[in-house]
């Protein structure tokens, strides 16, 4: 999901289309915050790591 929403950002900056980069900041939010959760040991989706 992180990576995902990079390649949005990416492409949104580069086209100009502004709800590709809106798109693209709230997955890399949502990826950052399941990474923490999931390095920390907590766990997400009923799962003790996300990949």
């Amino acid at each position: 999901m992180l990576f995902v929403g990079l390649i949005l950002l990416l492409i949104g900056f580069l086209t100009g289309i502004s709800i590709l980069w809106t798109i693209g900041i709230i997955l890399v939010v949502i990826g950052a915050v399941l990474w923490i959760l999931g390095s920390v040991g907590h766990a997400v989706g009923g799962r003790r790591h996300y990949w």
